[in-house]
This record gives C-alpha cells, sequence and structure tokens, in this order.
C-alpha cells in the first residue's frame, strides 16, 4: 500500500510544481497571488513551490510598476538563458543539431549528411553526430538539462523506443535510454510530424488554439493532431497517417502495400514524378528545360504563370483537401496548418484544398475554419525542442531539474 501512497505523493507534487511553471511561464509577469488564484492551490503551496523554483534558478522575480502608484508589485517570470538542450531531426539521409534555450531560442544549428543502412549504424552515427555536436558547443552551453529527438516513424513517446521507421529496419530501438546513458541527461523521443505540431502549438500558428491539425508535406505526408493542447496519440502511441488514407483506388502502389494512398500524390517524390512524366508524355511547360526538378522549382514556375506547374500542384490541394476534410469531420479543428515547400505556392494550392473541404466536410466544422501555413517550417529541429518543452510544461523533466 505505502509505495502507491508514495507514488502519489511524488505524483501530486509534480503536478502542482508542473501547474504553478506552467503559469509562470505562459502568463508571466504574474504575481504569486496570481498563481494561487488561477492554480487554485493554496497560497502557502505557491509559496513553496515558488522558493524551489527560485533556488534552481528556473524563474526569477522581476518588480513591475503598481498601478496605484504605492509599493511596487514583485512579479514572476521563467529564466531561460542558462538552461540549454540539444534537438536533433533526424531525416532519411540527414541529421540536423541545433541548440536551444529554454524560451525556445535556437542559439545555433548544423546541418550534415547522414546515411544509414541498418539499427546499429542509426545508433553509432546519432551518438557520434550529437557527441561531437556537444564538444564544439562546449563554450556556448552553461546546463545541458535535455536532448529530443524527431524522427521519422512509430515511437512512443513516453518510453523513446522507435518500433518503425520507414527506410530501414529496427527492433525496439530504445534510442531515449542510449542518449541517457551516453550523455547522462534526460532525452525525450518522438515522430517528427507530431513534434512539429506541438512545435505549432507553442512555438507557432496554433499558438492561439486548443485544437489544430498539422498536414506535413514532405518525401511523405503526415499529420500531427492537437486535442485540447496536448499530441492526440493512439493505444500504440502514433495517430495521423493521413497518407495512408486511400484516394485513388486505382493509384499507384504505396510503400505501405496499398494502392492510391494520398502518399502516392501528395508528397513531394510523387508531386516531381508526375510532373516529369507528363513532360516526357510531351506536354508543354517551361519546367522542360530545368535540370534536376524540385519542388521549389516546380512552386516557382506555378507561380509565374507555367500552366502545367499549376495544374499539378492543383491536383495536390485537392487530394489533400480531400483527405483533411476527413480528419475534419472527425476531429472538427479550430485551424488546418500546411507544412511543407508546397506552401510556397499557397494561392494556387490553399484554394484547391479549401474547395475540397467546404465539399467534403460538414459545414458547422468547416465555416470559419482557417487553413494557414506553417510558422516554424524553416527550423526542422523545433519538434524535437517541442517534446522537450512538454516535458516541462508537464513536470517529468522540471521535477528532474528540482531534484537536481
Amino acid at each position: 500500500m505505502n509505495g502507491g501512497q508514495i507514488g502519489n505523493v511524488d505524483l501530486v507534487k509534480q503536478l502542482n510544481s508542473a501547474a504553478v511553471y506552467r503559469l509562470i511561464d505562459q502568463q508571466g509577469p504574474i504575481s504569486r497571488i496570481q498563481v494561487a488564484d488561477v492554480s487554485q492551490l493554496a497560497p502557502a503551496s505557491v509559496t513553496k513551490i515558488t522558493r524551489q523554483l527560485l533556488e534552481r534558478g528556473l524563474i526569477k522575480e522581476v518588480a513591475q510598476q503598481a498601478s496605484t502608484g504605492g509599493r511596487r508589485a514583485i512579479s514572476l517570470t521563467t529564466e531561460v538563458e542558462p538552461f540549454h538542450s540539444v534537438a536533433v531531426r533526424l531525416g532519411r539521409d540527414y541529421i540536423q543539431i541545433s541548440l536551444y534555450n529554454l524560451g525556445g531560442k535556437e542559439l545555433i544549428s548544423e546541418h550534415l549528411e547522414f546515411y544509414y543502412t541498418k539499427q546499429s549504424e542509426l545508433v553509432d552515427g546519432l551518438i557520434e553526430h550529437i557527441a561531437n555536436f556537444i564538444d564544439h558547443q562546449q563554450v556556448l552551453i552553461k546546463q545541458l538539462i535535455a536532448i529530443g529527438v524527431s524522427l521519422p516513424g512509430l515511437v512512443n513517446p513516453e518510453t523513446g523506443v522507435v518500433d518503425y521507421m520507414p527506410n530501414i529496419s529496427v527492433n525496439s530501438l530504445a534510442i531515449s535510454d542510449l542518449i541517457l546513458e551516453t550523455f547522462k541527461v534526460p532525452c525525450f523521443v518522438g515522430n517528427d510530424v507530431r513534434g512539429m505540431a506541438l512545435a505549432e502549438h507553442y512555438f507557432g500558428a496554433s499558438q492561439d488554439c486548443q485544437d489544430s491539425i498539422l498536414v506535413s508535406v514532405h518525401r511523405g505526408t503526415g499529420a500531427g493532431i492537437i486535442v485540447n493542447g496536448q499530441v492526440f496519440l493512439g493505444h500504440n502511441r502514433n495517430v495521423g497517417e493521413i497518407g495512408h488514407i486511400q484516394i485513388d483506388p486505382l493509384g499507384e502502389q504505396c510503400q505501405c502495400g496499398n494502392f492510391g494512398c494520398l502518399e502516392t500524390v501528395a508528397a513531394n517524390p510523387a508531386i516531381i514524378e508526375r510532373v516529369k512524366k507528363l513532360i516526357a508524355q510531351g506536354y508543354e511547360s517551361s519546367l522542360a528545360n530545368v535540370e534536376s526538378l524540385n519542388i521549389v522549382t516546380i512552386c516557382e514556375h506555378a507561380n509565374a504563370g507555367d500552366e502545367l506547374a499549376k495544374q499539378s500542384l492543383v491536383r495536390v490541394g485537392n487530394q489533400l483537401g480531400k483527405a483533411i476534410a476527413i480528419t475534419i469531420n472527425l476531429f472538427n479543428p479550430q485551424k488546418v496548418i500546411i507544412a511543407g515547400d508546397i506552401t510556397r505556392s499557397s494561392d494556387i494550392i490553399f484554394p484547391a484544398i479549401q474547395r475540397n473541404v467546404e465539399n467534403q466536410s460538414l459545414k458547422t466544422f468547416h465555416s470559419q475554419l482557417p487553413i494557414v501555413a506553417s510558422e516554424i517550417d524553416q527550423q526542422p529541429t523545433i519538434g524535437a525542442f517541442a517534446m522537450i518543452k512538454r516535458a516541462m510544461l508537464n513536470g517529468v523533466l522540471l521535477q528532474k531539474l528540482l531534484e537536481e
């Protein structure tokens, strides 16, 4: 029995500390009285928790001018400068590593080619790249508090174990434990698109709402769903495989084995492939003379009025719109965010998405529903940092720092 009670006491402590820290982080500068008022915690508890946070340097006192002209009220804000974390975005053939302060400011970033064909190469290379980065940034790093890793695939974010990756075979890959053992700091691991959806909620386009859907169009097509301010996860901790909604039963075969998945139409390789095919069939296009076709070039030519490029992107918008309409009917979000280079042609793609959403989702769900471009797309590692930020706000990492 006692074990259970001790566990509960620790959990209550963690949740209360997190509630106080979260309020100071999100609404600061804020006074202790306001914290007690909003959190509904006893003033004595708030005083005790804020004392611990002050002692650890996680928050600081700032004087605010009293509106009455009397004594200046003391308010609290979070301290972000001394606390650093390393955020890693692991791609299929690259790795990007950044150093962040606790406020989400990227201080420095490195992008390197990284090829791996099996699990052992992935693990060894990942550890080596992180070690080199930490080594090079020694001067900058004051207190390294955590490492975050985001990657394509299925990950249990609670255990940090990777069960599936689209490009190599993995077997219960415990990245979180490996990094903790090597670098002696907590490690948080998650799916790249879910991480981006969370980052969008903390720092980007969906800061102003509690329910949102991020649809990412890169090499694949994925979605991150935020419900009530939290990443929505299923029983195996993964939800949002929008790329595998069947859009065209007679379409191309997908890497998942099915036919006509959204990913076979609305992912960068599929878009490029189709444009090449049409040009080879003799369709006129200013893209015919472009040596190495990529999404950015296709968007540029579409924006300049090339008909083939435009129609190709409208088709992508139509198919995306169909899949997004399904998710809107299921989740009724307050905002839909599109991430990926295709947003460079937002004037062409967004109306097509909008039309299909209006035709195929409930009117009460899509009226007044903003469909917007990502605000954090150019920062690939911020999704990994968002997982560290979440661990501060829910108390998991915060508690570890308070116990040091």
